[in-house]
C-alpha cells in the first residue's frame, strides 16, 4: 500500500505535518507529496535545520546551485526540488521569493527508450497472468504502471471500447483507446474480480478505498462492484489510515519485476522499464501517422510540446536522408 497516503494527526502541530495536511486539501498526487516533502526536508538539512521562514531566495538559489554543482542532479531532478521549494514558499508559507538566480543544471536531452513493435510483443510473451495484462495496457492503451494497477471495473467501457483513466497523473481523467485484443482477457479478468469480490461479500468484507471523500458522499460505494479494483491483491490487508480490512491492488512493484524479469529473458539489450511500453504506444502510433494532438489527449498530457519528443525518436529528419556511405 505505498500509494496509501499516511495518517496525520486531527490537528497536526509539526511543520511537516501541516505541510503534508495542506496538500492533502489541494489533492496534489500522494507520490507528488512524498516527492515535495523529501526535497523540503532537504532543503532544510542543507541549511542546518533552520526554519523555512527565515530563510530567502538566496538561501533558495544556494540551495539549488548545490544540487546542480556539487551532487550533479539531472534536469528533471532540479526541476523537481525546484518546484517543491517553490510550492513551500509560494502556497504553504504564502512567501514571495521574486526571481530566482541559481545555477541550472546543464546536461543534454536524453530521448526516451521505446521498443519496436517486435520487442514489445517478445516481452509480453514472457509474461503471464495479470502481469501480462497490465503491461499490454502499458503498451496498447498508454497507461502508467499506477494508472494500471488502480484501473476501476467501472473504467472499463467495452460496449465504446475505451478505458477511461482517472486518479491519474494531476488528477486529471482522460479516455483512451482499449485494444480489441485485450477484450476478452479483460471480460474474464473482470468476471474472477466480480467472484472474488462476492467473496469478500460473504466474509463480511468486500469495501474497497475511495479515493477523497467520496467514501462520505456515496456510503455504499465501496462495496459496490464498479469500484473494485481490475487488478485486486491475492490477499486482504489492512489499512494504515482507518485499520480497516480491504483487498487494496496489487502493487506496481510486483509488475516492475516482472517487466525487469522479462527484460531478462529476451535479451533485449535497453535500459528500459514499465514505463517504455507508454512510451512505445506513442511512437509507434506517431510512425503510423497519427496526429501528435490525438497522440497528446490519449496520454494526457497538458502540452504538446512534452509529446513533441516522440518527433525525435522516431526520427521524422532522418525521413528520406540517405548516408554518404550508402
Amino acid at each position: 500500500m505505498d500509494d496509501i497516503p499516511i495518517p496525520l494527526p486531527h490537528r497536526p502541530q509539526r511543520f511537516m505535518d501541516r505541510l503534508r495536511a495542506f496538500m492533502r486539501s489541494r489533492h496534489l498526487a500522494y507520490k507528488t507529496e512524498k516527492t515535495y516533502c523529501f526535497w523540503t526536508k532537504d532543503f532544510i538539512r542543507f541549511h542546518q535545520m533552520r526554519k523555512p521562514q527565515e530563510l530567502n531566495k538566496r538561501d533558495v538559489d544556494e540551495w539549488l546551485s548545490h544540487l546542480a554543482n556539487r551532487r550533479s542532479v539531472s534536469i528533471n531532478t532540479q526541476k523537481t526540488a525546484l518546484n517543491a521549494v517553490v510550492f513551500l514558499y509560494k502556497q504553504f508559507l504564502e512567501i514571495d521569493l521574486g526571481e530566482l538566480r541559481f545555477e541550472k543544471t546543464s546536461k543534454g536531452r536524453r530521448l526516451p527508450v521505446v521498443f519496436t513493435h517486435q520487442e514489445a510483443m517478445a516481452m509480453l510473451e514472457q509474461m503471464h497472468g495479470y502481469h501480462k495484462l497490465a503491461a499490454s495496457l502499458m503498451y496498447g492503451s498508454g497507461l502508467r504502471v499506477m494508472e494500471a494497477v488502480r484501473l476501476r471495473v467501472q473504467d472499463i467501457d467495452f460496449a465504446q471500447q475505451c478505458l477511461f483513466v482517472r486518479e491519474s497523473k494531476g488528477e486529471k481523467t482522460r479516455r483512451t483507446l482499449l485494444p480489441t485484443s485485450l477484450l476478452a482477457p479483460l471480460k474474464a479478468q473482470v468476471d474472477l474480480v466480480l467472484a472474488l469480490h462476492q467473496r469478500d461479500l460473504e466474509e463480511g468484507f468486500g469495501a474497497v478505498y475511495l479515493p477523497f471523500a467520496l467514501s462520505k458522499k456515496y456510503p455504499k460505494a465501496a462495496t459496490s462492484p464498479n469500484w473494485q479494483y481490475v487488478f485486486p491483491a491475492p490477499e486482504r490487508s489492512k489499512d494504515p489510515r482507518s485499520d480497516a480490512i480491504r483487498r487494496h491492488h496489487v502493487g506496481e512493484q510486483q509488475v516492475r519485476r516482472a517487466v525487469a524479469n522479462a527484460l531478462a529473458t529476451t535479451g533485449i539489450r535497453k535500459k528500459a522499464s514499465c514505463h517504455t511500453f507508454r512510451h512505445s504506444f506513442a511512437t509507434n502510433l506517431l510512425a503510423k501517422g497519427t496526429d501528435i494532438r490525438n497522440i497528446q489527449e490519449l496520454l494526457g498530457h497538458t502540452d504538446v510540446n512534452t509529446t513533441m519528443i516522440y518527433t525525435h525518436v522516431i526520427g521524422i529528419h532522418e525521413r528520406g536522408v540517405v548516408s554518404p556511405l550508402d
